[in-house]
């Protein structure tokens, strides 16, 4: 693959997995965000594959597979189940309106090009260059975790936080060393299987996952 070809790729996946982030600030239905989640699934797989065509090396491949199987496939179908049991479709009233959420994601985009300008400097490539969008995608995971009412929504922030990870580990070092990859991969698992008991559990016994109603319970 050409340098030129690689570099078009790599900043048509890095401009679709900042969308697809951006995009769960702007629609409210629970399934569409899962929706939306398994599309940066894909596009990150694509990063990986990328870089790893690129370099030659097919470790890479491999932990692009394992994310798409995981990130694209198992952790979507296990989130759907969890939208099944509960039968809930849409977010409620977030903190933050959003108008206010897209503004806010803009602003979060060009903190993370400012933060990063300096490591961009340091060795300038196409993987370096788009690194800026793994820090914002970072930073729209974290606002969209505070922000967001229901817990299946606050789930989809924290997993928009570790793709953006991921994806900085991939950009800045060329990849992550595929037993450190399964690892966290697996953790990730275990956090939303977790999700899943817990939000059935708890919509059996309250009726809803809305974490102020939730807190208003316990006060």
């Amino acid at each position: 693959m050409s340098t030129g070809t690689y570099t078009q790729l790599l900043d048509l996946a890095c401009g679709v997995f900042l969308l697809a982030a951006v995009l769960v600030l702007w629609r409210r239905e629970l399934t569409a965000l899962v929706r939306l989640f398994a599309v940066q699934g894909v596009v990150l797989a694509a990063i990986a594959a990328l870089s790893g065509i690129h370099e030659h090396r097919f470790e890479l491949l491999a932990v692009a597979v394992g994310i798409l199987v995981l990130r694209a496939g198992v952790l979507p179908y296990l989130m759907r189940r969890v939208l099944a049991a509960s039968g809930e479709t849409r977010e409620t009233e977030p903190l933050v309106n959003v108008a206010a959420s897209l503004l806010t994601a803009a602003a979060l985009t060009l903190l993370a090009y400012a933060a990063s300008r300096p490591l961009v400097e340091l060795a300038p490539s196409p993987a370096t260059r788009a690194l800026p969008v793994g820090l914002a995608v970072v930073l729209i995971g974290f606002f969209t975790l505070v922000t967001r009412r229901r817990a299946l929504a606050q789930a989809v922030g924290f997993l928009l936080l570790d793709n953006g990870i991921t994806a900085m580990a991939f950009l800045a070092t060329s990849g992550v060393p595929l037993i450190v990859e399964l690892g966290v991969s697996f953790d990730v698992l275990l956090a939303v299987l977790v999700l899943q008991i817990l939000t059935t559990r708890i919509h059996a016994t309250f009726g809803g996952t809305d974490i102020d109603d939730l807190r208003e319970l316990h006060d």
